[in-house]
């Protein structure tokens, strides 16, 4: 049951064949080829935001820009931003003032209890008409209020690049309705490497998956998924 409005709301994520989304020392692994990076450029380009946790921000200083020059001249004809809105879920305003997310059409979502100094020293970056810091939640942030906000502001369609605590918060909510994963053909293991989802886990009620497509890519294979609890 949603008491409020929100995106549509899918996951986008690679993995490989153990279910592993990096290695155990939390660096980032090459795992989908050409033709997949050009399946999430082309998701990203038909999204209004696009979402990570303050964990991938720290691991990957991940840009989330639109990465082909047609895509954004394609969101320009439209009217739209040539980027998506991009945001991050960083309860503790952990967020470092020259990660490449940062910048115009940034939003970084905090909770209360977030130390101010923190806050202050990502406002020259995201204090302004077009990059705010959104405070939502005390101890850590309310996703589902957070999502409310952006629904608000006209964000309808929202992608999620994790990372793996982001994805079981989300899921454990019920906030998501699709989940795209590409399986690279490698190996990763180790006990302590994250996998698509982390966090507590769930028991008794495990969230249940409707399977939409399956497609050869690369020298993997690309699942879509959508959630049997969500809106569809």
């Amino acid at each position: 049951m949603e008491a409020l409005n929100r995106p549509f709301v899918f996951i986008n994520s690679a993995m490989s064949a153990d279910g592993k989304i990096s290695s155990f020392e939390r660096s980032q692994v090459r795992i989908s080829g050409e033709a997949d990076k050009a399946r999430v450029d082309l998701l990203r380009a038909e999204s209004d935001a696009i979402m990570v946790g303050v964990g991938t921000v720290l691991s990957d200083d991940p840009s989330l820009r639109v990465k082909s020059a047609k895509l954004r001249e394609a969101r320009r004809e439209k009217g739209w931003p040539k980027d998506p809105l991009r945001i991050v879920a960083d309860s503790r305003a952990r967020t470092p003032p020259t990660a490449r997310v940062l910048g115009p059409g940034c939003i970084v979502a905090v909770a209360g209890s977030a130390p101010q100094d923190r806050r202050d020293t990502l406002s020259p970056k995201c204090d302004c008409s077009k990059c705010e810091i959104i405070v939502c939640g005390r101890e850590q942030v309310d996703l589902t209020e957070l999502f409310s906000r952006l629904y608000d502001k006209g964000i309808k369609r929202l992608m999620v690049e994790g990372g793996a605590t982001l994805n079981w918060s989300l899921l454990k909510l019920g906030l998501v309705d699709e989940l795209y994963v590409y399986m690279g053909a490698m190996l990763i293991g180790g006990e302590n490497a994250p996998t698509l989802v982390d966090g507590q886990g769930f028991k008794e009620v495990f969230p249940r998956l409707k399977l939409c497509c399956v497609q050869r890519l690369d020298e993997g294979v690309l699942l879509k998924w959508s959630l049997q609890n969500s809106r569809l």
